[in-house]
């Protein structure tokens, strides 16, 4: 069985303040993208065989474990998992390949498991990788409302600069906070080709520890893209694009440029 995983970005996000718990509240409208990793289920005896980074403390490898403990270990699988996001960009990868294989061993061993919980566990991005599309969250990003703008050609772009979530959050500071994201505005600026009046939050302490990605945001700006802004805890940036040829001759520039450090996304574009 193969899965995609895909990546998403988040249109705006706006953090509201900590929480007794010592979590931050937040809104944001999370989008999933065309492009992201590949993993391979297969069905083994028993066990869990894993290929890919990082061996059992792999999220992916986790959610296996999770699924199957629950499910009363009915069998074993077997799972390559074939990277091409990069890691702590703020694209969700590890929780997407996290949540496809909960929807991948759902089935090929079909059980009584309340999938949500699980992923939920797991982290606060993986419950909205078991649906994808576009969706208002709220809460740690737990709490969700599916959305269902049109669909919109976007540039994302890393430099590869790992980037890690406790890190930045751990800089945040009281003047950060925001109010709630405009949704309804947002929607409406989206379907009508403006720029969306959305931010994130989490631009300024990322920015604060690495100031080379204001360059990186003010290049994608440059570009002509609109509604630029930094995915998630970054470090990668994404901007739409008014049509495919637009999207592809960024991506070309973005490359030609030397942004494309790595080849990992390298300013791919997918659809929202």
């Amino acid at each position: 069985m193969e899965r995609l995983a895909v990546a998403k970005v988040n249109l705006g996000l706006s953090l509201l303040g900590r929480r007794p718990d010592g979590y931050h509240e937040l809104h944001t409208l999370f989008a999933s993208l065309s492009f992201g990793d590949r993993l391979f289920l297969e069905p083994i005896p028993e066990g869990i065989e894993f290929r890919g980074r990082y061996g059992r403390r792999n999220l992916a490898y986790r959610a296996a474990a999770a699924y199957l403990e629950a499910a009363g270990w009915p069998g074993g699988v077997r799972i390559v998992l074939e990277k091409a996001l990069p890691e702590g960009a703020g694209l969700g990868g590890g929780s997407s390949d996290a949540a496809q294989v909960l929807l991948g061993l759902k089935e090929l061993y079909p059980a009584e498991v309340d999938l949500s919980s699980l992923a939920l566990s797991l982290g606060a991005d993986v419950p909205f990788f078991l649906q994808g599309g576009v969706a208002e969250a709220r809460g740690v990003g737990e709490r969700l409302r599916p959305l269902s703008p049109s669909p919109l050609p976007v540039v994302v772009f890393s430099l590869g600069l790992r980037l890690p979530t406790p890190r930045v959050y751990a800089e945040v500071k009281p003047h950060d906070f925001g109010p709630e994201l405009p949704v309804s505005e947002i929607l409406e600026a989206l379907e009508k080709g403006e720029e969306p009046p959305y931010w994130n939050s989490l631009e300024g302490p990322a920015f604060r520890l690495h100031p080379e990605l204001r360059e990186v945001k003010a290049r994608l700006k440059a570009l002509g893209l609109r509604g630029v802004l930094m995915s998630g805890s970054g470090s990668a940036f994404f901007g739409l694009a008014e049509d495919e040829a637009q999207a592809k001759k960024a991506v070309e520039a973005l490359r030609h440029a030397g942004y494309a450090r790595q080849g990992i996304l390298g300013g791919g574009y997918g659809v929202i």
